[in-house]
């Protein structure tokens, strides 16, 4: 009996050894990693933007002959420049390209202004003789974006053609000549710009934008018809904007990256 009972423990713990080796050999599987949300820039938007501008013009004169007349008290060489601000606001429509966390674009704008002033010329005296006046008041631009994409987050860059609507005018109010003229033209030019964009929604994005926009000379004629008369070299030298948007992107869900 007491070989049996040796035996049978001897048997027992072989099966107890082979048994804990089983668990040992068991493989490790490692736990699935959960997808992270990133936010998608890519697509067709829509908008609107407010805020303000700020307009430096600066006009001088070319020429200074007045048949049967001489209103324009300003010579030659003679000219003046002046700051005005104002109201700066209109829409914005563009489309986003993504590849990971760089984001390229194109985008077109259009805005209304209320940039504008008034100069009261008294290079000849203390008497109010030609009044001119001048308003920048609406204004397009067609530029290329790029940026970098954090998450809901996009920093950018911008650059491209820009133009505005410009309006020159003069009216001498001192006898014994007096008369006014006035033109407007449309100047060319280029802006460059930067902003910051926040993705609220999937759909629904709000930003801020600062641009820097200078433009071409352009020469006015302020006696009407009489081509050189009394004729000026004008140009808002630069305009600078800093608005709030708010864009609809079309489309473009969050999608998961692991």
């Amino acid at each position: 009996m007491k070989k049996i009972a040796i035996a049978v423990a001897a048997l027992a713990m072989g099966s107890m050894s082979a048994s804990a080796a089983d668990l040992a050999a068991r493989p490790y599987t490692k736990a699935p990693v959960a997808p992270v949300a990133v936010y998608n820039w890519g697509g067709f938007y829509i908008g609107g933007h407010v805020g303000g501008a700020w307009t430096n013009q600066e006009w001088v004169n070319t020429a200074n002959v007045i048949p049967g007349g001489s209103f324009g008290d300003l010579a030659p060489g003679q000219g003046f420049r002046q700051s005005g601000s104002g109201i700066f606001g209109g829409g914005h429509a563009g489309y986003n390209w993504q590849a990971s966390n760089f984001v390229f674009g194109l985008e077109g704008t259009i805005s209304g202004l209320d940039n504008r002033g008034t100069v009261l010329n008294t290079v000849f005296g203390a008497g109010l003789d030609d009044v001119f006046t001048w308003r920048s008041n609406w204004m397009a631009t067609v530029t290329g974006r790029a940026g970098i994409a954090v998450n809901n987050n996009l920093f950018y860059v911008k650059g491209g053609y820009a133009g505005v609507n410009n309006r020159l005018a003069v009216s001498d109010t001192v006898p014994a000549f007096v008369g006014a003229g006035s033109q407007t033209n449309w100047h060319n030019g280029w802006t460059v710009g930067a902003g910051w964009e926040y993705g609220i929604t999937a759909n629904w994005i709000v930003g801020f934008e600062y641009d820097y926009s200078a433009f071409e000379t352009k020469n006015y004629q302020l006696a009407g018809a009489a081509v050189g008369s009394y004729a000026f070299d004008a140009k808002p030298r630069d305009i600078q904007s800093a608005v709030v948007r708010l864009s609809y992107k079309f489309g473009g869900p969050v999608v998961a990256r692991y």
